[in-house]
């Protein structure tokens, strides 16, 4: 599975926080891990999970290439499984989000892109036993999907506390959605984003969001 714009966006638009541990889950290639290290510098520890072997190896190569090798753990393991000795107070996830689609003859790929191989219900109360009390969860998901899934993250006691649309053009439909969640009640910041104002013309907003990872920005 390549990197793609919704790693990036949520690797950058999550709110990090000042102290505490950090799970990726499902972390592919380890895009996501990479970005919340250089965010803190290598001070928040990263614990990186993936049942692909071929993921997992992937993502320690390019850990021990990074600035931050000694920031990030990368572990062979299912999130559902997963029992650490501490909880997390951020928990990232670009997580599978295709409900109805044909299955992939590619194993890795069906994992990585189905919601059959981690459901959204298991996926959101096992992420509310793992947090802080005060801790939360930034997913990426398609707008179609977005009323479903905070109504599956309600019944698991997760609350909006950041929603930001994301549309490729402006006079497009935004196509995927940036969700944080937390355990305590908030009032919910909603906003939208674009990432391009004409076709291969970034917008202002998107470089800002992501100037500290494309060379070119």
């Amino acid at each position: 599975m390549k990197v793609g714009t919704d790693a990036f966006l949520l690797g950058a638009w999550a709110v990090l926080p000042e102290r505490g541990a950090v799970l990726d889950i499902g972390c592919g290639s380890g895009i996501l891990s990479l970005m919340l290290a250089q965010r803190s510098q290598g001070l928040r520890p990263v614990t990186a999970l993936d049942l692909d072997a071929g993921a997992v190896q992937q993502s320690r190569v390019n850990v021990a290439a990074s600035p931050w090798p000694s920031a990030i753990q990368v572990l062979q393991q299912d999130i559902l499984t997963h029992q650490p000795p501490e909880r997390y107070s951020l928990q990232i996830c670009n997580p599978p989000y295709f409900h109805q689609a044909l299955p992939s003859q590619d194993q890795a790929r069906q994992r990585a892109r189905h919601s059959s191989s981690l459901p959204w219900p298991a996926l959101l109360q096992k992420t509310a036993q793992l947090s802080e009390a005060d801790g939360s969860l930034a997913l990426v998901v398609p707008t179609d999907n977005l009323t479903l899934l905070l109504a599956l993250a309600a019944d698991s006691g997760w609350q909006l506390q950041r929603l930001c649309r994301v549309k490729a053009l402006p006079d497009k439909a935004p196509g995927r959605a940036l969700v944080q969640l937390v355990r305590q009640p908030v009032v919910a910041e909603l906003t939208e984003l674009c990432i391009a104002t004409a076709p291969g013309h970034y917008s202002q907003n998107y470089r800002e969001l992501l100037q500290h990872f494309y060379l070119n920005f």
